[in-house]
C-alpha cells in the first residue's frame, strides 16, 4: 500500500502588512535614534580615550560645585543633579502624554506635553546658566611664570593641578598690579576696589592669603572642548524637542490628531525625548561622576 507524504509550507509573509507589525513612522523613528545613538556614542568613545590618557584631569567636583544664588558654598554636583531630576521628571510627563494620547484624551494630552515643553526649557535654563558661571568664572591660574584669571573656555582650563606654594610666591612678584587686586578682593571683600587699586605691589602681595585662594596650573585644553561640545550637542536635541514638542502641542489643540482619530505623532516625539533622556544619563556618568 503505498502512503503520500504531505508537506505543508508555512507562510510567514505575503507583503502588504508589517511582519512586526510596527507603524511606518515610528520605525524610521528608530532608525533615526539607532544612527544618532552612534553619534553620541563616538563623540563619548572619542572623549574616554582622550580622559584616560592623560596624567591629569579636572576633578569634577571641584568643576561643578556652584549653586545658583549659595555665593562660594561648595556644592559638589548639587545643581547638575537638580538638571538631570527637571529632565527625568520631564520623561515622566511626556510618558503621562502619550498614555492620555492612547486614550484619546486631548485635555490630558495638552496637559502633560505643556509640563514637558517647560521641563525642557527649564533644563535649557540650568545648562545656559552653567555655561555662563564656567566661562565668566575668575580662577586663579599660574600660567607661565606669572598668575593669571581666567574662566574655562575652549582655549583655557583652570581645573589644572594645585601650584606649588613657592612657585606660586615667586610667579606673584611677576603678576600685574590689575591682577593683585582681583586675587586680594578675591579674599577681602571689605576694601573697596579703588582702595585696592591704590595700594603698591608689594603692599598687595602682603594681603594675599594664597591657602584660601587654590591657585592651580593650567588644566587639559581638551577638557572644554569636548564638554562644551558634547553637551551642547545634547542641549541642542533638547531645544529640538521642545520645538517638536510645541507643534504637537499646537497640533493637539487644533484637533489635528482627534480628526485622524488617533494620536500616534505623540507617541513618536515621545521616543525622540526618552532618547534624549537616556543620552543624557550617559553624558552626566562621563562628565560630572568619572
Amino acid at each position: 500500500m503505498a502512503t503520500t507524504a504531505t508537506v505543508h509550507q508555512t507562510k510567514w509573509w505575503s507583503g502588504g502588512k508589517s511582519p512586526f507589525n510596527l507603524e511606518y513612522g515610528k520605525l524610521m523613528m528608530w532608525y533615526f535614534l539607532m544612527s544618532d545613538a552612534f553619534t553620541f556614542g563616538a563623540f563619548l568613545i572619542s572623549y574616554g580615550s582622550i580622559r584616560f590618557s592623560q596624567n591629569f584631569w579636572p576633578d569634577p567636583n571641584v568643576v561643578f560645585n556652584a549653586f545658583p544664588g549659595a555665593g562660594h558654598a561648595n556644592l559638589p554636583l548639587a545643581f547638575v543633579s537638580v538638571m538631570t531630576f527637571i529632565l527625568i521628571i520631564s520623561s515622566v510627563t511626556m510618558v503621562l502624554a502619550v498614555h492620555a494620547g492612547h486614550k484619546g484624551d486631548k485635555a490630558g494630552v495638552i496637559k502633560w506635553l505643556g509640563w514637558t515643553i517647560v521641563g525642557g526649557l527649564a533644563f535649557l535654563s540650568c545648562q545656559a546658566w552653567e555655561w555662563h558661571h564656567l566661562i565668566t568664572g575668575e580662577h586663579a591660574v599660574l600660567v607661565d611664570g606669572k598668575i593669571d584669571i581666567i574662566g574655562q573656555t575652549m582655549r583655557a582650563n583652570p581645573w589644572g593641578a594645585l601650584a606649588n606654594h613657592d612657585a606660586v610666591a615667586a610667579a606673584l612678584q611677576n603678576t600685574s598690579h590689575e591682577t593683585l587686586v582681583n586675587l586680594v578682593h578675591q579674599s577681602n571683600h571689605a576694601l573697596a576696589h579703588e582702595q585696592l587699586t591704590a595700594m603698591t605691589d608689594k603692599q598687595l602681595i602682603s594681603s594675599i592669603n594664597l591657602e584660601e585662594l587654590h591657585i592651580r596650573a593650567k588644566g587639559p585644553v581638551a577638557f572644554g572642548g569636548y564638554f562644551f561640545g558634547i553637551t551642547g550637542f545634547h542641549g541642542f536635541h533638547v531645544l529640538s524637542g521642545v520645538v517638536i514638542n510645541i507643534i504637537m502641542l499646537t497640533m493637539t489643540q487644533k484637533n489635528v490628531f482627534q480628526n485622524r482619530g488617533h494620536y500616534l505623532m505623540i507617541e513618536k516625539a515621545g521616543l525622540y525625548w526618552h532618547f534624549v533622556d537616556l543620552v543624557w544619563v550617559f553624558v552626566f556618568l562621563c562628565f560630572y561622576l568619572i
